[in-house]
C-alpha cells in the first residue's frame, strides 16, 4: 500500500487550548483588581452606579464562557480531523469516487462518473488545460445507470499530455436537445491524506480534494 498520511497543525488544538483562555484569565483577573481599587477609592458622594458594574461583570463572564465554548468546539474538530486521517489510512492505493471539478490524470488515463439518464439522455464532455483551452471532447450516450468516460491523456491532436488536474465541463442534453445541466463525479487512486490549515484533504495523485468530497470506494481495483 502506497501514499502519505500527514498532519500539519498536530498541536493547533493544544496551542486553542491555552492562548485564549489564559490570556482574557488575566484580562479578567486585571479587570477585577482595577474593579475592586476604583471601589475602594471611590468618591462617598459619587459611587459607581452597581447596575454598570454589574453589566460589567455580566459581560465579562459571558465573553469569557464563549471563549471556552470556541475552545471545545475547536479541540472538538482537532479530534474528528485526526480521526478521519486514520480512517483514510486503507484508502491508499485504492480507486475511489469523488466530487470534484476536475479530473485526474494518472499514468495516462482518467476516469469521470457519469450519471443515469434523466432529464439528459446524453451528455457533451470538454477536457481543459490549465489556460482554459478545450484540448478534448466527446459525447456519451447515458444509459439506465452510471456511465464510465475514460481519458487516455491524449489531446484532439493526439499528443500525450502530462500526469496531473485538469478541469472538465459537461453539458447534458434531452431527447429533444434541450440543454441540461448534468453533474459528474471523478474516479482515482488515492495516493495520500494530509491535514492543513484545519482541513483534511485527499490526495488523488495531482488533484487535492476536501475528505468530504469521498463519495465512495470503486470495487475491483
Amino acid at each position: 500500500m502506497s501514499g502519505t498520511i500527514s498532519g500539519t497543525n498536530g498541536t493547533a488544538a493544544n496551542r486553542a487550548s491555552t492562548s485564549p483562555t489564559t490570556g482574557f484569565g488575566a484580562d479578567f483577573n486585571t479587570f477585577l483588581t482595577l474593579l475592586t481599587t476604583q471601589l475602594k477609592n471611590q468618591d462617598p458622594t459619587n459611587a459607581m452606579d452597581p447596575n454598570e458594574m454589574t453589566q460589567q461583570l455580566v459581560q465579562f463572564a459571558g465573553v469569557e464562557q464563549q471563549l471556552r465554548v470556541n475552545t471545545n468546539l475547536q479541540t472538538l474538530i482537532s479530534v474528528q480531523q485526526g480521526s478521519q486521517l486514520v480512517s483514510a489510512a486503507p484508502l491508499m492505493g485504492r480507486r475511489v469516487e469523488v466530487e470534484s471539478d476536475q479530473l485526474s490524470l494518472q499514468g495516462g488515463q482518467a476516469t469521470l462518473r457519469l450519471p443515469a439518464a434523466g432529464d439528459a439522455s446524453r451528455v457533451g464532455i470538454g477536457v481543459l488545460d490549465a489556460q482554459g483551452n478545450l484540448i478534448r471532447s466527446g459525447e456519451v450516450n447515458l444509459g439506465r445507470s452510471t456511465t464510465d468516460w475514460t481519458w487516455d491523456g491524449r489531446d484532439s491532436t493526439g499528443a500525450q499530455r502530462a500526469d496531473g488536474a485538469y478541469r472538465y465541463v459537461l453539458l447534458g442534453a434531452t431527447a429533444g436537445g434541450a440543454e441540461v445541466t448534468v453533474a459528474g463525479s471523478v474516479l482515482a487512486r488515492a495516493t495520500g491524506v494530509q491535514r492543513s490549515n484545519g482541513e483534511v484533504r485527499l490526495n488523488l495523485g495531482s488533484l487535492t480534494v476536501a475528505f468530504d468530497k469521498l463519495r465512495g470506494v470503486v470495487e475491483g481495483n
